[in-house]
């Protein structure tokens, strides 16, 4: 039983990362291992599952609802396995994840730091990318997204709320002088983050009326900390979290620029695939996650 519950698996792999080699590559398994135990499954049910040819694969019709009902199973038996095991023991095996990159390395890095701690036996492997991976081609078990999701696709829990804030370097405004309005704001130079539609800032003040205001074409990057480094140098008025400009906040070498009004709000999230049964490795992650961080992060207290 235990031989076709990891045939089951390794066949749901290689649908979810589109292809035997990707599979393999995730399983940390050879190619044509990989087809052996595919090609053992199909002479056990007596039926082709994934049609290949040279170029492409796809999932015949049995295929399909074998997936479908394999993607069910595993997820029960994973869940018997976590009722019958001590939520105090350590972990084993690994944990793939995803995360934004200046998020992940000033605030996630000490928390994947302790939980590997408690943990010994887990095996961690993170992709640090500000650009959203495809979880399930991937083969990532979690993902840390900052966003306001909309992805119905996926499952998701909140971990903490994210703020953003308008700030400047004081020798910037010094020169240029400090905007009172929004329309002062559209004459400065305003830094702007070329990923997710971030170049326009939208702002709202205390009856809900929003504002866009687009970013100069001088300077803009796809990264918060070199915009981060940027607006401390002098060279603009920038719009990014508090966990990234925190520090500088407290330090003074940023000030905030127009209070009264407010930007979006935003949350981390801890996302995973509809399809996947949350392990346990991923669950307590968030949980240990969501306890280190909560409703009132450290880098709002400055």
């Amino acid at each position: 039983m235990m031989g076709q519950l990891e045939d089951m698996r390794i066949f749901v792999r290689i649908v979810e990362a589109g292809g035997i080699g990707k599979a393999a590559d995730q399983l940390g398994m050879a190619k044509s291992g990989i087809s052996r135990r595919l090609a053992a499954l199909e002479n056990r049910l007596g039926a082709p599952l994934i049609n290949r040819t040279t170029r492409s694969s796809s999932l015949t019709t049995i295929g399909r609802e074998y997936y479908e009902r394999a993607v069910k199973l595993i997820g029960d038996v994973s869940e018997l396995d976590n009722l019958a095991r001590d939520e105090t023991t350590s972990l084993k095996g690994q944990l793939r994840l995803a995360a934004p990159l200046s998020f992940g390395l000033a605030h996630l890095s000490p928390v994947i730091d302790a939980f590997s701690r408690e943990h010994p036996g887990l095996t961690i492997n993170i992709d640090f990318s500000d650009r959203q991976v495809d979880l399930v081609e991937q083969g990532v078990d979690l993902a840390v997204r900052i966003a306001d999701l909309k992805d119905s696709s996926l499952h998701a829990r909140r971990i903490c709320p994210i703020r953003l804030l308008l700030c400047a370097s004081p020798s910037y405004l010094e020169l240029h002088g400090t905007p009172r309005t929004v329309e002062d704001l559209r004459r400065h130079e305003v830094l702007g983050y070329t990923l997710g539609g971030g170049q326009t800032i939208r702002l709202s003040n205390d009856r809900g009326d929003e504002h866009l205001v687009p970013a100069s074409a001088r300077m803009a990057a796809n990264n918060g900390d070199f915009l981060h480094a940027m607006a401390v140098a002098g060279h603009g008025i920038v719009a990014l979290p508090t966990f990234i400009v925190w520090q500088s906040m407290a330090g003074q070498s940023l000030v905030p620029v127009l209070e009264s009004y407010s930007l979006p709000a935003l949350n981390a999230w801890a996302v995973y695939p509809q399809t996947r049964y949350l392990s346990q490795r991923a669950r307590r992650f968030i949980d240990f996650t969501v306890d280190r961080f909560g409703d009132n992060p450290y880098w709002d207290e400055f």
